[in-house]
């Protein structure tokens, strides 16, 4: 199968999210993994999610709790159009890799210019990612949502958060970037003096 071009990807992309606002509603994902690890909580402890006598969902967890227990009524119900797309994302990945014979030996290996600064220590590289990952689930959750329904599905939507917020991902990503990779910092440095 082919590789396909940035351009027919953004189009089928773009396309999928259009179609996904229109039909049902924009797309995140990041809220999910909070209704999972409720899902989780309510099952080692069964008092986290209660249904009151006239049939409110509530939880003793205020995070839950919150904007009338939608994370609560989300984890008492999972089986909803949001939690189901975050189960098809990893099926429609391993779908995809297998279209394509499985993952190739020079994907699963870090890239070149990882192996440049950091060297080829596939332990610190999981490791790394790990730990990022970690931190930018906690930020999407302090922002209140992810890249996907921020910034993607906002933009589409012309939301002035999503302007902001895509606005600020890139003002902090290409310095962190070149900081971490030691890319073009001196051209720069050299341009301010």
């Amino acid at each position: 199968m082919e590789k396909l071009n940035w351009l027919k990807s953004g189009i089928i992309l773009g396309s999928v999210f259009f179609i996904a606002v229109l039909l049902v509603k924009p797309i995140g994902v990041s809220t999910q993994f909070v209704i999972l690890d409720a899902i989780i909580g309510d099952k080692i402890n069964s008092e986290l999610i209660t249904e009151t006598d006239d049939g409110k969902i509530q939880s003793t967890n205020s995070y839950l709790n919150k904007s009338g227990a939608k994370y609560a009524k989300s984890a008492n119900q999972p089986l909803n159009y949001s939690f189901m797309f975050v189960i098809a994302l990893a099926i429609g990945a391993f779908i995809s890799s297998q279209l394509r014979n499985g993952v190739g030996q020079s994907e699963k290996l870090s890239p070149k210019v990882w192996n440049d600064k950091f060297g080829k220590f596939a332990n610190k590289r999981f490791l790394v990612t790990f730990v990022s990952g970690f931190v930018v689930l906690f930020g999407a959750r302090l922002a209140g949502g992810c890249t996907s329904g921020h910034m993607m599905s906002g933009l589409m939507q012309t939301s002035i958060s999503a302007y902001l917020f895509t606005f600020g991902i890139f003002l902090a990503a290409i310095p962190t970037a070149m900081i971490v990779y030691n890319k073009s910092t001196n051209r720069i440095t050299k341009r301010v003096k």
